[in-house]
Parts: C-alpha cells; sequence; structure tokens
C-alpha cells in the first residue's frame, strides 16, 4: 500500500481567492490522504481577504496560506505534482495558467470572487459560494476510485467534475 499523500496543486492567475479555497478544501476533506498546494502564474502577493475570513469562519488556522508563484512548484526540489487543477474562470476571459509539471491536469473553472463588490457580507456572500462550488467538487474527486481507473478514465472523470454547477 501506498502511504505517500495524492499531491494536488490549484492553480488560478492571481493565488488570492479560488485557489487557496482549493487548496484549503483539498487539505481538509482528504483527511491525509490528499496533500495540496495552491499557486499562481501573477500572483497578487497576499490571500484576498474574503478568503481568509471565510478559512476562518470554517475553523481553518489561515497563518500558512500566501500568494506564491507557480515557479516554486518546477523546482527540483519542489514536491512531484500528482494533479494541476486550474481554477479560472474562461467565461471572464481569464486566461489560466498551463503547469506542465504534472501528468494529470484538470480545468475546474469557477467565477472569481475577489471581482466581487459591495459590503464585506456581499463579498463574502460571493466566497462562500465558491467555496460550495468547490466543495462539490472536491469531495466528487475524493469519491473517485482513483486505483480502479486507468489514466484516460480518471482524466474523463476530473473533466466531468469540471463542467459540474457553476463552471464558467
Amino acid at each position: 500500500m501506498n502511504d505517500k499523500p495524492f499531491t494536488v496543486l490549484v492553480l488560478c492567475t492571481g493565488n488570492s481567492a479560488r485557489s487557496i479555497l482549493g487548496e484549503a478544501l483539498f487539505n481538509l476533506l482528504g483527511e491525509g490522504h490528499v496533500q495540496a498546494f495552491s499557486a499562481g502564474s501573477k500572483p497578487k502577493g497576499v490571500p484576498h481577504p474574503g478568503a481568509l475570513r471565510l478559512l476562518a469562519r470554517r475553523g481553518i488556522d489561515t497563518a500558512a496560506f500566501r500568494s506564491k508563484s507557480w515557479s516554486e512548484f518546477t523546482d527540483p526540489a519542489a514536491p512531484p505534482i500528482d494533479l494541476a487543477i486550474t481554477v479560472c474562470g474562461n467565461a471572464a476571459g481569464e486566461a489560466c495558467p498551463v503547469f506542465l509539471g504534472s501528468p494529470l491536469k484538470a480545468h475546474w473553472g469557477l467565477p472569481d470572487p475577489a471581482d466581487a463588490s459591495g459590503s464585506d457580507a456581499e463579498v463574502d456572500a460571493a466566497f462562500e459560494e465558491t467555496w460550495r462550488l468547490l466543495e462539490m467538487r472536491v469531495k466528487a474527486f475524493l469519491a473517485l476510485d482513483r486505483a480502479a481507473l486507468d489514466a484516460r478514465a480518471l482524466q474523463a472523470a476530473l473533466a466531468d467534475i469540471g463542467a459540474m454547477e457553476g463552471a464558467a
């Protein structure tokens, strides 16, 4: 039995909102069987305050979350990545990064809650919706019997998950 966690890199452009939430969800729900990271092709430098507020409301320590470049994961000393997931919203004309350092790739495009405006409550509602949509996808991924799927079937399942409710 392989005790090495399955590694996931959640990618976006800014690494401040969706990818941070994805990293948190995979690590929370993966219960040690999955180790997730997040990064961006053009990191904003800090996580969005709405993302940090949501994580804090969920009882998740926000201290370790930071906005970082995907170049950290192309270094030879970086952990090998089993799956790279982009969460950019192609429907909004966002350019998603393409990560070449993993055998499996998926696109789970979602609208960017960082684009929400208004009161903190309105921004927080956008982040809650993104959390809900990502949580649905992460749970669907974790329910897959990866050992029983060949690479083509797993890639197809990842595409199906990306097309779930809220896809952008």
